[in-house]
């Protein structure tokens, strides 16, 4: 019977550090999420305007493809269940004239982790 106690007040006494560290974890994977979504937008908004949808939008790095400045992808193993995706479009905002062309791009990216979406990131960019 003291040992069936001693077993429960042990758990009792572990469970908060293990779902602590799960917590943890999942903090780490968004953090580096929202870095990666960073990076990768400040390459867009270095690309000419006039460039910009046509480059970016539609580009998906896969799980295990997500490359860095230099356009190859990271070695490094906490980069591997990784993916980016990019949806670039123009817009009008309302104040503008339905006549003249756009003058601002929506860029969009979103993080995912194991195929489940964690960050997304998203800028108008002035043409």
């Amino acid at each position: 019977m003291a040992l069936v106690l001693l077993g429960l007040a042990a758990a009792g006494v572990l469970l908060p550090f293990s779902s602590g560290a799960a917590v943890q974890a999942e903090g780490l994977r968004v953090t580096l999420a929202a870095k990666l979504a960073n990076d990768l937008l400040e390459r867009i908004v270095a690309t000419p305007t006039g460039q910009i949808v046509s480059t970016w939008n539609g580009r998906t790095e896969t799980q295990g493809q997500v490359k860095d400045a230099g356009d190859v992808v990271f070695t490094d193993p906490m980069y591997t269940n990784f993916s980016r995706q990019v949806v670039c479009a123009d817009v009008r905002v309302p104040q503008e004239s339905g006549d003249l062309p756009s003058n601002f791009i929506r860029v969009s990216i979103r993080v995912g982790y194991q195929g489940r979406e964690i960050a997304t990131l998203s800028r108008l960019i002035s043409k």
